[in-house]
Formats: structure tokens, C-alpha cells, sequence
């Protein structure tokens, strides 16, 4: 199974979510791309000192980019674990299911 179809499954072919799932795939690909380069850049005569390439900066950007669609395709696909152990929603319920006793 490819990556774009074990997507689709995880969201029930859900059709507003389709163009997220293709950004995904997009993202995952060039993030393997810049993966290959060189992040920090050190001087030649002083080696303590470095900086960020732009493909540094850009994989940074990217990643961010891909947490978010990730955590959205798995809210959508009901596979969102932080919800559950949320203190809120166990307060909510809790009171919820109190009051209607």
C-alpha cells in the first residue's frame, strides 16, 4: 500500500480532507530532499562559530508545517490521543455524567 492510499484509509476517503492529505505527501517528500543538505554552515578559520543554512531554515518551516497537518488528519480520523488524557475533558465528564444522576 502507498503512502497517499494508507492515507486515505486513515480519513475514510473523507473528501474535504483529500488536498491536506496530498500536502502531507508533499511535505514528506521534501523534507527527505532536505534532509540530504547541509543545516549549519562553520566558518573555516574559526570553527566555533556556525550558522544555519537556508535549507536549515526551510526543513524547520516544513517540519512545522507537516506537524500541523499531521495532528488535523489525526483529530479528523479520530486517532487523537492527547484529547482523552486532557484534564479538562476528564473534568468535563465527570461532572457531566454527576449531573445527570
Amino acid at each position: 500500500m502507498d503512502r497517499k492510499a494508507e492515507l486515505l484509509e486513515t480519513i475514510d476517503h473523507n473528501k474535504a480532507l483529500i488536498p491536506l492529505v496530498n500536502e502531507v505527501i508533499f511535505l514528506e517528500s521534501r523534507l527527505e530532499e532536505l534532509k540530504k543538505l547541509p543545516f549549519l554552515k562553520i566558518h573555516p578559520k574559526q570553527p566555533d562559530l556556525q550558522r544555519a543554512t537556508p535549507a536549515a531554515k526551510q526543513y524547520k518551516e516544513f517540519l512545522q508545517q507537516y506537524t500541523n497537518a499531521v495532528k488535523i488528519l489525526m483529530r479528523a480520523s479520530g486517532i487523537d490521543e492527547d484529547d482523552e488524557d486532557s484534564p479538562l475533558r476528564k473534568w468535563v465528564k465527570e461532572h457531566i455524567n454527576g449531573g445527570e444522576e
